[in-house]
């Protein structure tokens, strides 16, 4: 079995190729998303990928290999399911979960796994709307747009919100801007970088770019 280490590079490199469209993941991609200097992370995917986890291209970067990727699969699918339970169960608020289920999807055994997850009902998304990979490996992640990109004036479903920092997420709940909520875009501005829209039993508001581009919808 991979270390902690290992199975954090793994878990990192899957998303990021999820957000690339499966493509490579450069090296300084990696560095930045594990809060590393360029050269530990190279050093940590060559041995990656001579434990067959991962395929590492000099001056490219890395692509998990499909032993790395079921791998990968397993971890996230621990660290989303965990966090169902911490709010679900214990009754935590979601933007406080985010580090005890990073530390504990290492440490929850496949069986222990299993009880939560009936225990909170075998849920599809965690509370951010992030997709659950399933006990076999099937991870199906639904087509969704920013609120950037979405139909102005049409009633749509706040899906996922990408940004899991407290501060970040402490903005979002006050706001009303959570997975489940109805809303319905009224206008974009992208000389101002800004979207207006209207939220079910909450009224207008106005959000920035970088909040907009941070919230998808369905």
């Amino acid at each position: 079995m991979p270390s902690i280490t290992v199975e954090n590079y793994l878990k990192r490199i899957f998303l990021e190729q999820q957000e690339s469209g499966g493509e490579i993941v450069s090296m300084g991609r990696v560095a930045q998303a594990m809060g590393v200097v360029p050269g530990t992370a190279t050093t940590m995917v060559k041995s990656i990928a001579e434990s067959g986890w991962a395929h590492y291209e000099a001056r490219k970067g890395v692509r998990l290999t499909e032993k790395g990727n079921r791998m990968a699969l397993a971890i996230l699918r621990r660290h989303r399911v965990i966090e169902v339970f911490l709010v679900k169960i214990l009754g935590f608020d979601w933007t406080e979960i985010h580090e005890d289920a990073e530390r504990l999807e290492h440490a929850v055994s496949d069986r222990v796994l299993k009880r939560i997850d009936d225990l909170c009902d075998n849920p599809n998304v965690d509370p951010h709307g992030d997709p659950i990979p399933s006990a076999t490996g099937e991870f199906r992640s639904r087509p969704q747009m920013t609120l950037f990109e979405c139909p102005i004036d049409q009633p749509i479903r706040i899906a996922r919100v990408l940004k899991q920092e407290p501060d970040f997420l402490q903005y979002a709940e006050e706001k009303g801007l959570v997975p489940g909520a109805w809303i319905r875009v009224i206008e974009r501005n992208p000389i101002a970088d800004a979207v207006t829209l209207h939220l079910q039993n909450r009224g207008q508001i106005t959000l920035g770019g970088k909040v907009a581009a941070d919230i998808t919808v369905e």
